[in-house]
């Protein structure tokens, strides 16, 4: 319970810290997905023989592994941030947003498919990971879309907005009133670009927009990884005197 409590205020630091440091914010996500991963491999599998009848989330490995995968793709969006201030290639940006997507992505299986309901995961948790994957999902696609407006592929950049539209309609994250503005805004932004290329294609190109399964797949690149935790270690040994 200390580790899943040490993560969770690395975590709590990198948000704090997010708005004025981005590469330290990235580089504290990554160590509490490196406790987290400690936990997972050498902490909780020592003492699964010692579980008490009732199980709870923060002893099973299974959710120290979904712990450390949303920390690292919290951090990757860090990176991406990073990455859109240097204005490198739209291709470029868009896989690392669906990098994201693949952390939580693997985070959402570990918890469909390990964590049942009797362990009684936070419904907040669930809702964070799959809000989350859908807005990377959207910024990811409003890059690819925009690279394909520049070949003047018009059809096919209006196929992946009403694709990456229909992800957003109907869904209204609940959670604390950021989400859900920072979801509305989002879906604006899809919205405004989507109605503007569909003007500028009836004017102009008038190319048909391709079937679903048409659409170009969206590849992502994962650019960080967890950093080890190690026990601390004292700084000079002690002398005890009797």
């Amino acid at each position: 319970m200390v580790f899943f409590l040490y993560g969770g205020l690395l975590r709590e630091r990198a948000l704090e810290i997010l708005p004025s440091d981005l590469v330290e914010a990235a580089t504290l996500f990554r160590n509490a997905a490196g406790v987290y991963t400690h936990m997972a491999q050498d902490v909780l599998p020592l003492l699964q023989n010692l579980q008490p009848s009732e199980r709870i989330p923060e002893t099973v490995s299974a959710m120290a592994n979904v712990m450390s995968l949303i920390c690292l793709a919290e951090a990757q969006a860090v990176t991406v941030q990073k990455a859109e201030q240097k204005a490198i290639s739209g291709s470029l940006l868009a896989k690392l947003h669906y990098g994201v997507v693949q952390f939580l992505n693997e985070a959402n299986d570990l918890l469909q498919t390990q964590l049942n309901e009797s362990f009684g995961v936070s419904e907040k948790l669930k809702m964070f990971i799959s809000t989350c994957m859908i807005l990377h999902e959207g910024r990811s696609q409003i890059y690819i879309a925009n690279e394909f407006m520049k070949q003047d592929r018009l059809g096919v950049a209006i196929g992946i907005l009403r694709h990456a539209m229909s992800n957003f309609q109907g869904r209204s994250p609940g959670g604390e009133q950021t989400w859900r503005l920072t979801f509305s805004q989002e879906a604006d932004r899809l919205g405004e670009l989507l109605q503007k290329f569909e003007n500028q294609n009836d004017f102009i190109l008038r190319e048909k927009p391709p079937r679903l399964d048409e659409l170009p797949v969206l590849e992502g690149k994962r650019v960080v990884s967890p950093i080890d935790y190690h026990l601390p270690t004292l700084d000079r040994d002690l002398a005890f005197v009797l």
